[in-house]
């Protein structure tokens, strides 16, 4: 595949008010406001996400997790203080939430940076004011995203464990499957999908947004990473090499570790004539946090956007399901 020359698929359409959320809508300090998790809970829209503040250079002063709320999905009112965050001696931050419903209850998955290693958390509210934090696993593992249902009676939850010396390479990870009875003890790991079966990438991949049911199958998206000999993308510090594209496939329902089918192409690539795509603090980064299936078929994908700003697009569940899975 020329990766050159990728391109999104016609199927999804930007909104026209892109970007659905910026720092200058965060009533106190934000410089970059993106990879938010998204989902319905208790009648309305709820975003949480990642804000890095005090971005200068290499800098950071520091990350908290914020929360807004919407009635339609496009417009948003951000509460007047975040919402959530870590920092002890040892742990750094938290960051990149993905929110899923499940049985009326809402979880947050979200990274963690500490001095030994980057891990994943699980914590639940009911609230969205207090989180538990449910558990947090053992470096290095991040990127995971909750099913919105138990399977088999076990929570289930997509992952990207990124080891070095056992992968034989770096930045070749893949995304794995996992259980657990309590969403604190989790085992029964599956590989789903190897970086190696992707056309639209060389590097590597991982969970995005939390999948979402159909009756075909779990609809999936995915980040994919390629890179190109000297390419360098648009971005603060004038040294970025990395785009972040969009993949979809379908995993079975009953086995979420078997994929049905995927799509060869990709769904999302930061294009030219989107500028909050392109240019930012890392530009040419499209990172899925949210989707969401509205009872009419439309589905709505929310992204992070260049590291920068949180941005939405739109597609018919049918035209995606295509993607994935012909005839």
């Amino acid at each position: 595949m020329d990766l050159a020359n990728l391109k999104s698929s016609s199927v999804v359409k930007r909104y026209p008010g892109n970007p659905v959320l910026s720092a200058k809508d965060i009533p106190y300090h934000a410089t970059l406001v993106f990879n938010a998790g998204v989902a319905k809970f208790r009648d309305r829209y709820v975003m949480v996400f990642r804000n890095d503040y005090g971005v200068e250079g290499k800098s950071l002063q520091g990350t908290n997790l914020g929360i807004a709320f919407s009635d339609d999905g496009m417009h948003w009112k951000v509460s007047d203080k975040p919402c959530f965050t870590m920092k002890t001696e040892e742990i750094r931050r938290a960051y990149d939430p993905r929110l899923t419903v499940v049985e009326g209850r809402c979880y947050m998955c979200f990274a963690v940076d500490t001095q030994h290693g980057i891990r994943g958390g699980i914590a639940v509210t009911d609230d969205l004011e207090h989180f538990e934090i449910l558990s947090l696993s053992t470096p290095d593992n991040r990127n995971m995203v909750l099913f919105p249902e138990k399977i088999n009676g076990n929570f289930a939850r997509l992952e990207r464990p990124f080891p070095i010396y056992g992968r034989g390479a770096p930045e070749a990870f893949d995304i794995w499957y996992s259980d657990s009875p309590d969403c604190k003890y989790w085992g029964n790991s599956n590989l789903v999908l190897g970086s190696e079966q992707v056309p639209f990438c060389n590097s590597k991949i991982g969970p995005a947004a939390p999948p979402v049911k159909t009756e075909r199958g779990w609809l999936t998206l995915f980040h994919a990473v390629d890179k190109q000999p000297g390419q360098v993308f648009d971005s603060w510090d004038g040294r970025w090499g990395k785009r972040y594209t969009m993949g979809i496939m379908l995993l079975d329902l009953n086995e979420p570790w078997k994929i049905v089918g995927m799509s060869p192409e990709p769904l999302m690539v930061p294009e030219l004539d989107y500028p909050y795509e392109m240019k930012g603090f890392r530009g040419s980064v499209l990172f899925p946090g949210g989707m969401i299936l509205e009872d009419d078929g439309e589905v709505k994908i929310y992204y992070g956007a260049a590291d920068t700003v949180e941005a939405l697009a739109t597609a018919r569940v049918e035209d995606l399901l295509a993607l994935c899975v012909s005839g």
